[in-house]
């Protein structure tokens, strides 16, 4: 039971880490295939792992996901505003135009338009007050990602629609996006006739 446990929290672990946002339990349970309190065991066990570390489990009745320990927060918050007086820096100006034109947008598609993880610039951009996640409607086990009135008024527009080229710039990000599921089901009708 105790090697069960262990793999299990060990897997926790690495899910919640490659997330870096909220997990329910149901998910955690479905994608481990494993019942609820299974997982719930296996996450009292990774809290216990995390004791004296620099992480530690931040839980709700139903979410779970990693943190920093409390006792660090001072370092991470010295760290956080260094970061913030940076530029965003040209990963960081690309992925805030795909939100900004293509948004509310959920972060595989971001990853999918860019070709690359987001997962940190995404956060970066919410840690500045850019952008903000909201539910997605269409999927309850994902979020969407749209911009902040902030950053509309950092832009000096009231709306979406008043930004530079706004019709063209999202007309080009579908044609993209359309064209890159083209090429992708050309390159699987290839493979699957080979």
């Amino acid at each position: 039971m105790e090697t069960i446990s262990s793999d299990l929290s060990t897997k926790l672990e690495a899910i919640l880490f490659w997330k870096a946002e909220p997990v329910t339990i149901k998910k955690l349970s479905s994608v481990l295939e494993v019942d609820e309190n299974s997982v719930k065991e296996g996450l009292k066990q990774l809290e216990n792992n995390l004791k004296g570390r620099g992480l530690s489990l931040v839980q709700t009745n139903d979410e779970v996901m990693l943190g920093t320990a409390k006792e660090l927060s001072p370092l991470i918050e010295k760290i956080a505003k260094e970061e913030l007086s940076r530029d965003l820096g040209k990963a960081g100006l690309e992925t805030l135009s795909i939100i900004l034109y293509q948004g509310p947008i959920s972060r595989a598609d971001i990853d999918y338009i860019r070709g690359v993880n987001s997962q940190f610039i995404v956060r970066n951009l919410m840690i500045r007050g850019l952008v903000e996640r909201v539910d997605n409607p269409g999927d309850a086990r994902s979020f969407l990602y749209k911009p902040t009135l902030t950053l509309l008024s950092h832009l000096g527009t009231s709306k979406i629609e008043d930004l530079p080229e706004y019709e063209q710039v999202k007309k080009e990000i579908e044609a993209f996006k359309k064209m890159s599921k083209e090429e992708e089901g050309e390159v699987k009708e290839v493979v699957a006739n080979s």
